[in-house]
C-alpha cells in the first residue's frame, strides 16, 4: 500500500534522546500489544509524511529502522530537539512527536496539518495544557526558539507568544480523541502498570 501523505512539505520528526530517568529504562522500546511504542509513532509517521528523522544521540539503537538520526544540537531538552529538527530538516514545516505515546492520533495529526495555512505553529491545548511534543512547527519558529536556548532557558512552549500560533483546543481535540488516549504518557513503572497493556 502507498503512503498517504498528508502534505509533502512536511518532514515527521521524532524525538528519541530522553533519558527516561522515572522509567529506568528506555520507553521507545516498550511494548504495547507487541510493538515498542516509537514503532508505533514510525508507522503513523511514515504513512503520513515523505520524509521522517529522529532527534537523539543514539544513532546505534535505531540503526534497524532505515531512518536518518540527528544528534542533538543542544542537549538536554525537548525543546532543543525541535530546534535540531526544524534545523535539520529539509522542508518549511515539522511535525514533532515525542516517541513514547502509546496511541499517537492520525485524525487529529490531519487536522492539525490542515490547519497551518497562515500561522508559524499549530498547537494542541487540552484542559492539561499545551501538547508541545505532538504538534505543527515552520521555519519561522528557529529564531525564537533558539533566543530561549541562549538564555538557558528550556521550556516546551516559552516561546509561543513571539510566534502566531494557531491553537487547537479541548472542545475542537475531543470529537478526534473519544477516548481521551491521544496524549496519553508513560513516564513511571506505574503508568505502565495502570494502562495493563504493555510489557
Amino acid at each position: 500500500m502507498m503512503p498517504d501523505f498528508v502534505a509533502d512539505d512536511i518532514t515527521g520528526v521524532i524525538l528519541v534522546g530522553g533519558k527516561s530517568r522515572r522509567m529506568g529504562r528506555d520507553k521507545a522500546f516498550l511494548e504495547l500489544r507487541g510493538k515498542p511504542l516509537f514503532e508505533r509513532v514510525l508507522d503513523l509517521f511514515r504513512e503520513s509524511f515523505p520524509k521522517v528523522l529522529l532527534v537523539g544521540d543514539r544513532e546505534e539503537r535505531f540503526a534497524d529502522y532505515s531512518v536518518r538520526v540527528l544528534a542533538d544540537l543542544i542537549p538536554g531538552s525537548s525543546l532543543g530537539g525541535v530546534y535540531t529538527g526544524l534545523s535539520g530538516a529539509d522542508s518549511d514545516w515539522i511535525f514533532v512527536s515525542s516517541c513514547d505515546l502509546p496511541c499517537p492520533s492520525k485524525a487529529i495529526l490531519r487536522h492539525l496539518c490542515s490547519l497551518r495555512e497562515g500561522f508559524d505553529a499549530v498547537v494542541p491545548k487540552t484542559r492539561q495544557g499545551y501538547e508541545p511534543l505532538f504538534a505543527l512547527y515552520s521555519k519561522r519558529c528557529l529564531e525564537p526558539i533558539r533566543k530561549l536556548l541562549d538564555r538557558g532557558e528550556c521550556c516546551a512552549y516559552a516561546w509561543y507568544p513571539d510566534v502566531n500560533v494557531r491553537e487547537v483546543g479541548p472542545d475542537e481535540i475531543a470529537p478526534l480523541d473519544p477516548d481521551g488516549t491521544a496524549f496519553l504518557n508513560l513516564n513511571t513503572p506505574e503508568d505502565v502498570r495502570n494502562t495493563g497493556g504493555i510489557t
